[in-house]
């Protein structure tokens, strides 16, 4: 049965974005590149919220089209654009890009069809108001996350007041050579 996987980086002070949802903070290197690749590699289809949605659709297609996009941009464009695609909103009205799906309702019970479906993990990207809602719901699986060293002070909370208290399991971690600790839990449900 397939996984639902929450990936996210975030600050040392639990920050999935700065204030505007910014990812400026992150000591994005050719380690993190690679640790990043590495996780793709286990996909079956991304989880997305509605706003993380529309910033991939915005971007990724784009890149596509840009003869001056570099090789790794490229590689990862052509995969997001073919990859099954699954988007949780109850505002969206439909989606348009490639191989998208849309579910508003349900989510407990569409989820569990996913996982049920063959083929690898369903990852969620980012979008911290999916993770929270996921959380809640008791439907992550997994957890990967990226723990950057630093400090926003302020900004997109991965989690909140509402997130329900979960114990996890140390699965592996990693210290890369920027100072970004690489965290993999698994829920214990």
């Amino acid at each position: 049965m397939r996984k639902v996987v929450l990936f996210a980086h975030m600050s040392l002070d639990g920050f999935a974005g700065d204030i505007n949802g910014g990812l400026g903070f992150l000591s994005y290197d050719g380690e993190l590149q690679e640790y990043a690749a590495e996780l793709v590699k286990t996909v079956g289809a991304p989880l997305y919220g509605k706003t993380t949605y529309q910033l991939m659709e915005g971007y990724w297609p784009t890149v596509l089209n840009n003869p001056n996009a570099d090789k790794h941009a490229l590689e990862h464009a052509q995969w997001v654009h073919q990859i099954p695609k699954v988007v949780f909103s109850t505002t969206l009205d439909g989606v348009d890009w490639n191989n998208t799906t849309l579910i508003k309702e349900n989510i407990v019970e569409e989820v569990g069809k996913l996982k049920q479906e063959p083929g690898k993990d369903l990852v969620i990207f980012g979008s911290p108001g999916l993770a929270k809602s996921f959380m809640n719901l008791g439907l992550i699986d997994e957890y990967k996350l990226t723990l950057h060293p630093v400090i926003l002070g302020n900004g997109i909370s991965l989690f909140d007041n509402n997130t329900t208290i979960s114990s996890l399991k140390l699965l592996e971690t990693k210290t890369l050579g920027s100072g970004v600790v690489t965290l993999h839990y698994s829920a214990n449900q």
